[in-house]
C-alpha cells in the first residue's frame, strides 16, 4: 500500500470529479447538490466494497443520460425517483451474487464502441441549447429540433465556448496540477460574478450532508420503476466493468467483477436513500488516480472525503457557477467518450462489425440504450452463427496450443475468436510467460473486432513488460492494425520464419 500516492490519486481525482459531479448534476434535472452527494457516497463505499481497488466512481454520462428519463417519467418527484435509484443498486448486488459479474466479456467490443459514441453524441445534443442559455432539452432529438427557436444569451453562449476553449487549449504542464475543466470553472465563475454577467447560475447548494430519505414505491409506478431500475443496474454494471478492464491494464492486475458489482450496487442503493446521482465507475478519474500513485482503496475514499470537505467549506461558492460553463464542460465529456480506437480504423473493420456499430449507434441514440446492447447482442449471435454455420465442430471450437523452442514459446491459437471466445485466447495467451512469444493465427478461421482488441491489449502488456512478440498470420485486412502494433519487422507468414528471425 502507498498511502502517499493513494491520497495523491485521491485527491486529485476529487478534483478532477468536482466540476463533473456538479455538471452531471445539473444535466441530470435533480441538480448540483445530488451530483455531489452521489460522487461523495459512490466513490467512498464502491471503494471500500467493491472489487477493483483503483477504481474512482461517481456520476457518468451514460447514468446520467437515463436518470435524466427517470426525472422526466417521475415528474421531479424525488421519492420515485429515490425508488428507482434503490431498486438500481439492489439489482446490482444480486447480480453480484449471482456471480453475472463475468457476462461482460460477452459483449461484442463493436457493440460497446455503438454504445459509446451513441452516448458521447446524446450528451453533446442535450448540453447545446444549456450552454446557449435556452432550458435543457428532454432527448437526443429534442436537443436538435429546439436549436433553431433559442434565445441566444450572448453571454451564456461565450462562457460555453471560451470553458471549451480552456479544456482543450491548456498546456499539460498547467493541467497537471490543475485540471482544465477545474480551471474553466473557477477562472469563468469568477468572471461571471464579477462582471455581473446576466446568466443562469447553479443557484443554492446546501451547506450539511444530505438528511435520509425513504423512497416511497406505489403500485401505480411498480412497472415504471423497476424497468428503469433495471435499465440502470445493466447500465452501471456494463460502465463500472469496463472501467474496471481499463483499471486492470494499467495496473497489471485483474479485478472481481462480481465483488464490483456488489459495491457498485451498495452505493448506488445507498444514493437512492440520500438524495445522490446514481454513477458507476469513472474512466478518467480512475485514470488520474492510477498515474499518480493510487494503487489502494484508500484513494476512493480520499476523492470522496475531499467532496465532502468542498460541501461543507465552499458550497457558497458552487452556487455562483454558471450552468453554460458546466455544459461547456460536458460537451467535452460527450467528445471525450467517442470510441476514436476504432473509428480511427474504421476502414480496417470487418463489414458486420462496422454494420453492428452503426446500428447501436442509431438505436442509442434515437431509441433506448439498454435496448439499443440488448439488439447488438441478438444480432451479434446471430451473424455469429449464420458465419459459422458450415464449419465443422472441430473448425468451430477455440483452442490454444503451446510448443516450448528452447526460451521461445509459439503459441498457436486455431478455430473462431469472436466476442464469447476472445477473452479466453487472449488470456490463454497472456499466462504463458516467455522472452519471447511467437504468436500463430494463421489456424483462426474468423476474427472480430473483439478477437483482434483482445490480442491488441495482451501484446501490449506483453511488451510493456520487455517480452518480445512476433505475430504469424495470413494477408487477411482485419490484422492489419495488429501488425503496425508489433511491427512489420516481426510480421512473418509461417512459423518457421518466425523462429528463425527471433533466434539471430
Amino acid at each position: 500500500m502507498n498511502i502517499k500516492g493513494d491520497i495523491t490519486g485521491g485527491l486529485t481525482a476529487g478534483v478532477v470529479a468536482l466540476p463533473l459531479c456538479l455538471a452531471f448534476g445539473i444535466a441530470s434535472g435533480l441538480g448540483a447538490a445530488a451530483g455531489l452527494y452521489g460522487a461523495i457516497i459512490l466513490s467512498f463505499f464502491a471503494a471500500i466494497f467493491g472489487g477493483t481497488k483503483t477504481q474512482i466512481s461517481g456520476p457518468t454520462g451514460p447514468m446520467t443520460v437515463v436518470t435524466a428519463s427517470v426525472v422526466v417519467a417521475m415528474g421531479g418527484n424525488m421519492a420515485l425517483i429515490g425508488c428507482v435509484f434503490v431498486v438500481a443498486g439492489l439489482l446490482q448486488i444480486l447480480f453480484g451474487l449471482v456471480r453475472l459479474g463475468r457476462l461482460i466479456r460477452f459483449i461484442p467490443y463493436s457493440v460497446t464502441s455503438g454504445f459509446m459514441n451513441g452516448v458521447g453524441l446524446i450528451i453533446i445534443l442535450l448540453q447545446l441549447a444549456p450552454m446557449l442559455g435556452g432550458d435543457s432539452p428532454k432527448g437526443p432529438v429534442d436537443g436538435i429540433l429546439c436549436l433553431p427557436s433559442i434565445d441566444i444569451n450572448w453571454a451564456s453562449a461565450a462562457l460555453g465556448v471560451v470553458a471549451l476553449a480552456i479544456i482543450f487549449l491548456t498546456p499539460k504542464k498547467i493541467s497537471s496540477v490543475i485540471p482544465a475543466p477545474l480551471l474553466a470553472l473557477i477562472v469563468l465563475s469568477l468572471i461571471s460574478y464579477y462582471s455581473g454577467a446576466d446568466v443562469r447560475v447553479i443557484g443554492e447548494v446546501p451547506s450539511g450532508l444530505p438528511d435520509f430519505h425513504l423512497p416511497h414505491i406505489t403500485m401505480e409506478h411498480i412497472v415504471t420503476i423497476f424497468g428503469y431500475g433495471l435499465t440502470l443496474a445493466i447500465l452501471g454494471c456494463i460502465d463500472s466493468l469496463l472501467t474496471s478492464l481499463i483499471a486492470d491494464s494499467l495496473t497489471k492486475t485483474k479485478h472481481s467483477p462480481n465483488r464490483e458489482l456488489i459495491g457498485q450496487g451498495i452505493g448506488n442503493a445507498l444514493c437512492g436513500f440520500f438524495g445522490g446521482l446514481v454513477g458507476a465507475g469513472a474512466t478518467m478519474r480512475t485514470v488520474t488516480n492510477i498515474k499518480l500513485g493510487g494503487n489502494s482503496r484508500f484513494s476512493g475514499v480520499m476523492s470522496s472525503l475531499f467532496l465532502v470537505s468542498v460541501l461543507l467549506a465552499f458550497h457558497d461558492l458552487v452556487s455562483f457557477v454558471p450552468v453554460a460553463v458546466l455544459s461547456g464542460i460536458l460537451i467535452k465529456v460527450g467528445i471525450d467518450i467517442f470510441d476514436y480506437r476504432l473509428l480511427k480504423e474504421v476502414k480496417l473493420m470487418p463489414k458486420t462489425d462496422l454494420m453492428l456499430m452503426i446500428l447501436v449507434f442509431l438505436l442509442t441514440v434515437f431509441v433506448n440504450l439498454i435496448f439499443a446492447v440488448a439488439v447488438g447482442v441478438v444480432v451479434a449471435v446471430i451473424a455469429h452463427l449464420m458465419a459459422v454455420r458450415t464449419m465443422s465442430k472441430r473448425e468451430r471450437t477455440a483452442l490454444a496450443e503451446f510448443e516450448k523452442h528452447g526460451d521461445i514459446t509459439v503459441a498457436k491459437l486455431s478455430g473462431p475468436m469472436y466476442f464469447g471466445t476472445s477473452s479466453l485466447q487472449a488470456y490463454r495467451f497472456a499466462k504463458e510467460k516467455s522472452g519471447v512469444t511467437v504468436l500463430d493465427l494463421t489456424h483462426v478461421n474468423m476474427i472480430d473486432v473483439s478477437g483482434i482488441y483482445a490480442l491488441e491489449d495482451e501484446i501490449s502488456v506483453k511488451r510493456a513488460a520487455g517480452e518480445q512478440v512476433a505475430l504469424v498470420a495470413t494477408s487477411s485486412q482485419a490484422l492489419m492494425n495488429m501488425r503496425t502494433m508489433v511491427g512489420a519487422e516481426y510480421v512473418f507468414t509461417t512459423v518457421e520464419e518466425a523462429l528463425a528471425s527471433v533466434n539471430k
